[in-house]
């Protein structure tokens, strides 16, 4: 197995290990998995307790459910019927249902929430032979791209905790960066794989819609929703990946079409690839230490055989006003269920229904959750919903159009990932907009439905750039292999914050 670094001598390195290194050393037996899942525990302890200034990017760890999940991988290895990636710990995003393990999608809404089932991805991690450290913090039901809306707190960026570390998958984010973890799920409305990927140095990837099963993923926007690994290098997201893809019966958005074997075509060369670069993504909203850096890639991968060339996006800046109603309206829908009535916050002592329904929602849901669903419901209101919503849909479709017409001159669109590096703790919190922005190269492609990732590109000042790739309908093979391709002569992705090193 191709692997960047050796196995370590010592368990002192082991948290610097690819998932590729510490599937070796478990084959190996260089070490068992209770030793490894131990080592990431005590990280988890030293490091993210927010009481103490941590980083808090996890809601709930489960050291007993992972001790007992390593015991159950050591047994499997002993006896020759393990999988490749049995014993290796990693974290789940607190969006995904986790049988008797609390799921509260960072939010009030859910703080007392036990799930009775297990998500999609959590059973084919749990059948792979994956060790479940605990549950990432996110922002409140997926709304947010700085992880400040949750209800559990800010979670702190580790290249500079005073600093945000995107969101809404940033306790995925931070807990991999910091090596809290070794890899991540996470999830895309509009960028909170990439996004977060991108201020915290790494490997992000939002596949096609309906390549990973939505089923027991706590929806915000169903149309535009879609899990993906957060892992350190391309390989890693390749072998994560093919965990979790795959066609789910349970999921009608589950799309039943063949899952390649995605480190087969990892090493492929390069020659003769054709990189699209779209004008709009390089105009006067991107800082410009970012787009030297973004740039500077470019011209590593056209050193690796690729060819350039200018590509047109014309309604791509049209993207975060029709994702700002789209979104909205579904998180509208989605989120009635919370009602106070069958599960979740309920308020004390209602008077009637009616009192029992609003104050159950205004004390469950925090002030960005409630923005949206009110933006929501009036653009579904009759005598608005063809001005707004619809208008929205058709916006939607002129930007896939967009794609499909880039791509007969492209093999993959190169571009930044966020317009900017990690901002301050606060910085944005009073401006929505501005909020919202940080998402303005990501959210056409969550639009389309196509597959995106964000790979390490440089540090500006000592903060992580990203470079998204973006590529047509069940790409990711060609994605992870540009970007494996491009990690082999770089090495931003094995860049780790000092503190956690």
């Amino acid at each position: 197995m191709p692997s960047n670094n050796s196995v370590a001598d010592t368990h002192m390195t082991l948290h610097s290990l690819t998932l590729a290194d510490l599937a070796l050393g478990l084959e190996r037996r260089d070490f068992s998995s209770v030793e490894l899942t131990q080592h990431f525990l005590d990280r988890i302890a030293r490091y993210d307790n927010a009481s103490n200034g941590g980083l808090n990017s996890f809601i709930t760890v489960t050291p007993e459910r992972a001790l007992a999940q390593a015991v159950a991988a050591d047994t499997a290895r002993s006896n020759g019927t393990a999988g490749l990636l049995a014993g290796i710990p990693l974290a789940q995003k607190d969006i995904f249902c986790t049988q008797g393990v609390k799921t509260t999608c960072g939010s009030k809404m859910l703080d007392s929430f036990i799930s009775p089932y297990n998500a999609e991805v959590i059973s084919r991690c749990d059948a792979a032979g994956l060790v479940m450290l605990g549950k990432t913090n996110m922002d409140e039901f997926a709304m947010g791209s700085s992880n400040e809306t949750s209800y559990y707190g800010s979670v702190k960026n580790p290249w500079d905790v005073s600093r945000v570390p995107g969101g809404s998958s940033g306790g995925s984010a931070a807990a991999v960066a910091a090596r809290l973890a070794p890899a991540a799920s996470g999830t895309d409305t509009g960028g909170s794989i990439r996004q977060p990927a991108a201020l915290c140095n790494l490997t992000g990837l939002k596949p096609s819609y309906g390549r990973i099963s939505r089923w027991g993923m706590i929806a915000f926007a169903s149309s535009l929703d879609q899990a993906g690994p957060m892992t350190q290098t391309a390989e890693d997201a390749a072998l994560l990946l093919q965990v979790m893809a795959g066609h789910d019966s349970k999921d009608s958005t589950s799309i039943d079409h063949p899952v390649p074997d995605y480190r087969a075509t990892l090493g492929d060369s390069l020659a003769g690839l054709r990189v699209g670069l779209p004008k709009q993504f390089f105009g006067d909203g991107l800082n410009a230490d970012t787009a030297a850096l973004i740039h500077a890639a470019v011209k590593e991968i056209e050193k690796l055989g690729a060819t350039v060339v200018e590509v047109d996006l014309p309604n791509s800046g049209l993207s975060v006003p029709a994702y700002y109603v789209i979104a909205p309206a579904e998180c509208s829908s989605n989120l009635s269920r919370f009602d106070g009535v069958r599960f979740g916050h309920r308020c004390e002592n209602p008077k009637d229904l009616e009192d029992l329904y609003k104050r159950s929602r205004a004390e469950g849901f925090g002030s960005e959750v409630r923005r949206r669903i009110m933006i929501g419901t009036y653009a579904l209101s009759a005598g608005y919903y063809d001005a707004y919503y619809l208008q929205a849909q058709r916006v939607r479709r002129l930007i896939k159009q967009d794609f499909d017409l880039a791509f007969q001159h492209c093999d993959v669109i190169l571009g930044p990932t966020a317009p900017e590096t990690a901002f301050a703790l606060g910085a944005k919190q009073e401006d929505p907009i501005a909020m919202y922005l940080q998402d303005i190269y990501t959210i056409a492609t969550n639009l389309a439905g196509l597959p995106g990732m964000s790979i390490p590109a440089g540090f500006v000042r000592g903060l992580p750039v990203g470079l998204q790739l973006i590529g047509p309908y069940w790409s990711e093979a060609r994605l992870l292999n540009v970007a494996h391709r491009y990690q082999q002569v770089t090495d931003w992705h094995r860049q780790l914050p000092t503190a956690f090193a």
